[in-house]
């Protein structure tokens, strides 16, 4: 008697769950966002040419890191790039190669660096 109770009361509890229905879903505009300029005014629009990577690799004995850049988006070797944590700039590092495909190795100049920064020119 009591597996069947148990079974009731568990086929019930599920029932009225589901039966609640669902909250309001978000709303979405069919219309496209329209970003118009002021009258007597030009728009301008600038792309962003940053350089932005990810260190993917940190070899801490020997002081190097392994970064990951866009492909065409690669640093110059001998330039200083900021490492980033959670928009926290917390070390440096300086491009000394080698560099295979999308990948450069660099040297870390200051700071702490781990997997999973994000590398920037500025």
């Amino acid at each position: 008697m009591r597996p069947t109770l148990l079974l009731v009361a568990l086929a019930l509890l599920t029932g009225f769950g589901c039966a609640r229905g669902k909250r309001n879903p978000p709303v979405f505009s069919s219309q496209p966002l329209v970003v118009s300029p002021q009258p007597g005014q030009k728009l301008i629009l600038t792309p962003e040419t940053a350089l932005v990577g990810k260190v993917i690799r940190v070899n801490p004995a020997a002081r190097f890191a392994v970064m990951s850049f866009p492909i065409g988006h690669l640093p110059a070797l001998e330039q200083r790039l900021s490492v980033y944590r959670l928009g926290l700039k917390t070390g440096e590092i300086k491009v000394t190669g080698p560099q295979l495909d999308d990948k450069v190795v660099g040297d870390i100049a200051a700071g702490e660096v781990q997997p999973g920064d994000e590398v920037r020119d500025r």
